[in-house]
């Protein structure tokens, strides 16, 4: 059930979906579906729990959902937490180094200013242009060099047209503002050419890897 309190209580401290600030949250709401065990040759009960708590961030307001599994044999220190608002964003795979450290800048700011994100992102494609050795003018006809050497599909050249527009409106005020709504945007676009250019070459080189491993393994063995 539901549990309410008079006086205020906080979480350990934790990083902040959101803002990523590193504070201790309040606890805004905590829900318990417990079930009762009763061991019938020692007549032993205990009780376990799927738990989920509210907290809000005191630097931004904003609320997190998380969730934990609790028994009655568990110190406070076993539990595990598992975030389930604001879900993650997942970094895409086979990034080099530098974009990887470049991605991940990116989530920092995503909940915190829409157009520092704008920004960032836009510096994650420049930095895939440069990894590539696009050449041209502008990102615009860095990517459709990329486009014309094979290395993203034509159809992505205007999506990241787009992404340029977006991160222009983010550094420069003369032209608007981004919002949270702008957000999902950019990063859903920017996946887009990440995964493309990157994940799927280095998903492909995983799968080729397995497959060399099992044909290894079903080769018979050869006799003298």
């Amino acid at each position: 059930m539901a549990e309410k309190s008079k006086h205020p209580q906080f979480s350990e401290e934790k990083q902040c979906g959101h803002c990523g600030n590193k504070v201790p949250m309040l606890r805004v709401a905590h829900y318990a579906d417990s079930i009762n065990h009763l061991d019938e040759k020692t007549g032993q009960t205990w009780e376990e729990s799927d738990c989920y708590e509210l907290l809000k961030c005191p630097a931004c307001n904003k609320i997190e959902l998380r969730s934990y599994a609790w028994n009655d044999g568990m110190d406070p220190w076993d539990v595990v937490y598992k975030p389930l608002y604001p879900v993650a964003s997942k970094i895409p795979l086979g990034l080099p180094p530098e974009i990887k450290k470049a991605y991940v800048e990116t989530l920092k700011v995503r909940n915190v200013s829409a157009n520092a994100y704008g920004g960032l992102i836009g510096r994650v494609v420049e930095l895939v242009c440069e990894d590539r050795r696009a050449s041209g003018k502008d990102l615009f006809n860095k990517l459709r060099d990329l486009a014309d050497k094979g290395e993203i599909p034509s159809k992505l050249v205007a999506v990241a047209d787009k992404l340029r527009i977006f991160r222009n409106v983010g550094a420069h005020a003369a032209l608007g503002e981004l919002t949270e709504k702008e957000v999902p945007i950019l990063e859903s676009l920017t996946c887009a050419i990440l995964e493309y250019v990157y994940s799927a070459p280095f998903l492909a080189e995983q799968a080729k890897n397995a497959l060399d491993h099992l044909k290894r393994r079903k080769r018979p063995p050869q006799t003298n």
